[in-house]
Order: C-alpha cells, then sequence, then structure tokens
C-alpha cells in the first residue's frame, strides 16, 4: 500500500458513485482513513466491503441532516466535496424543483459541509485542505444546463473566499472543473450522439475523462506537493477550455 496519506482522514461526499467513489478508492489506497458520505445504502455497504471505509448515509439536501453527518464524521484532515446532480431543463422549462435539488445539492450542501469541516479543524489548531468539485459547466454555456452552471460557477466563487478567509489557519482550498467524466450522470445527459460527437472534437486530447483521472488530480491538490496551492481551480478537461 501506498502510504502517502497514512495517518490521515479525509471526508468524501457523494462517495457512493462516480468520481466520489473513484476518489474514496484511490485515498483508502494511499493510505487515508475514509469517511464516505452518499445517500445510498447498497453503494456505501459496497464500498465499504472494498475498503474498510466509515460510512455515514446521508441525504444532503436536508440542511440539519448534512451537518448531523459532518458532525458524526468527526474531526478529519481533508474534506472532498463531491456531492452533485443535475437536473436537465432548459432557460425557458426550469422548475422551482430542479432549481432546489441542484443548487441545494451542488451548493448549499458543499458550502455546508466546508463550513462544517473548517470550524472542526480551527478548533483542532487549524491545517487541512478542502476540495471542491465543479465543472467546465461554470466556464461555458451547455444547453439544459441553467441552474447545474450556476451551481458549480457558485462553488467556484466560494472557494475563492474560503481560500481567502481560511488560509490564516493554514487550510487550503481548491477545486477541481472537469469535463465530461464517464458517470450515471454524464451518461444521461451527454449519451445521445448528437450533443455527445461535436463535445468530444473540442477535446484536444481525443476523450473524454475517467473518474479515475479526475480522483488522482484532486490527490494531487490534496497531498503535501501542493503547499502553495489555494484559491486556485484546476480544469480537468483535456484541453477543452484551452481551445
Amino acid at each position: 500500500m501506498n502510504e502517502q496519506f497514512g495517518g490521515k482522514s479525509v471526508i468524501i461526499t457523494g462517495a457512493g458513485k462516480g468520481i466520489g467513489r473513484a476518489c474514496a478508492l484511490e485515498m483508502a489506497k494511499r493510505g487515508a482513513s475514509v469517511v464516505a458520505m452518499a445517500r445510498t445504502e447498497s453503494d456505501l455497504s459496497s464500498l465499504k466491503a472494498e475498503t474498510g471505509c466509515k460510512t455515514v448515509q446521508v441525504d444532503l439536501i436536508d440542511n440539519g441532516a448534512a451537518r448531523a453527518a459532518m458532525k458524526e464524521a468527526g474531526t478529519c484532515d481533508f474534506l472532498i466535496n463531491c456531492a452533485g446532480t443535475n437536473v436537465l431543463e432548459t432557460v425557458l422549462e426550469m422548475t422551482d424543483e430542479g432549481y432546489e435539488a441542484v443548487m441545494g445539492i451542488n451548493l448549499r450542501a458543499a458550502l455546508i459541509c466546508a463550513q462544517e469541516f473548517s470550524r472542526a479543524r480551527v478548533a483542532a489548531g487549524g491545517g487541512g485542505a478542502i476540495l471542491n468539485v465543479t465543472s467546465i459547466a461554470g466556464h461555458r454555456g451547455f444547453n439544459e444546463h441553467m441552474c447545474y452552471a450556476a451551481s458549480k460557477a457558485g462553488l467556484e466563487g466560494a472557494t475563492r473566499v474560503m481560500a481567502k478567509e481560511l488560509g490564516a489557519h493554514g487550510i487550503r482550498v481548491n477545486a477541481v472543473a472537469p469535463t465530461v467524466t464517464m458517470t450515471e450522470l454524464a451518461a444521461a445527459a451527454w449519451s445521445d450522439p448528437s450533443k455527445k460527437d461535436p463535445m468530444m472534437a473540442r477535446h484536444p486530447i481525443g476523450r473524454f475523462a475517467e473518474v479515475e483521472d479526475v480522483a488522482r488530480s484532486i490527490v494531487m491538490l490534496l497531498g503535501d506537493d501542493a503547499p502553495m496551492i489555494t484559491g486556485a481551480v484546476l480544469p480537468i478537461d483535456g484541453g477543452f477550455l484551452a481551445v
């Protein structure tokens, strides 16, 4: 086992599937004690069987439940805010329910988790790091992604504020902005070849991201090799935003 994060602990929201699960596997492989948060018990059970992680079942749309889950998780060294959802609605079709679901999970829950994590870190003497998972959708306009784009752009703005305010406590805060990543959520949005093919053509590297690509980049930003990186948003996009 790689002991890069031996003796360290990490809370990962949205750990049941996709990028969050890949992060849990990667951090556990590198020696970290993982506290996995997710809504679906079966996802958590299989992840625990695979990694031995601690699990916390929670629906983060509930503010009180989110705070209680963070307290149950305890004081950890790192937080990866990975829980996310999307409701595909156009500007003209946006519903109150769609807005509340997307903004509630992608933005509000991330801010609550970051706040609770930071309070615990400050009480413990400071240090540690937060990593927020955003999206290239916060940088470019995609059809049917209005609320999703707003939530991810908002989280990037919040990342910069967190970095400024928490730096004095030795807490680094960064974000990653992945391109289309091969998850169940992405499959729903990009399975149609008429959408997928033009998007793929805009990636110089010639492919979409795999969850492991994103997880390894997150690990890099959390590790000791990035001590001066805070307030940054790292695109994990195969060059999409560069051209």
